[in-house]
């Protein structure tokens, strides 16, 4: 499996808000500058996070971006679903599969275990654990 720069980056934006919003709204620019991200990328991202209410948007003088939810309220889970679609590692377990072979398929039980796997380890982690840095773990930049 292999998470493309979209759900990287909405990770990345989303804890770059949690430790800037502070009480007011972050201008995308800023962000896209701290992050070294293209703004124009950044906008076709934060309009998924904005739709699903997990950021809120101003616009105006003073406007900008902010988590519409607390940092251990938004799951890494959440938010690779969305910008990833599914998560899947094989076709035959995203939704609506159509394999004619499913009945009789000896690895279907390896790629559904795998699945559940990869969705509890990402549901445990939220954006505050991402802003952890006292894990060893969490100290390489994607």
């Amino acid at each position: 499996m292999m998470i493309s720069t979209r759900g990287r980056y909405a990770l990345r934006v989303l804890v770059d808000m949690a430790e800037n919003q502070k009480d007011g709204y972050i201008p995308l620019k800023d962000i896209a500058a701290r992050q070294e991200i293209s703004e124009k990328y950044l906008e076709s991202i934060v309009k998924i996070l904005v739709k699903e209410k997990i950021v809120t948007a101003v616009r105006g003088k003073g406007g900008g971006y902010r988590l519409g939810r607390l940092p251990e309220e938004i799951s890494v889970e959440r938010i690779l679903i969305l910008t990833e679609g599914s998560l899947a590692p094989v076709a035959c377990i995203a939704e609506n599969p159509v394999c004619r072979r499913m009945p009789d398929c000896r690895t279907l039980n390896l790629w559904r275990g795998l699945d559940q796997v990869v969705h509890e380890y990402l549901a445990k982690y939220s954006i505050r654990d991402l802003m952890s840095r006292t894990d060893g773990g969490f100290d390489y930049v994607i």
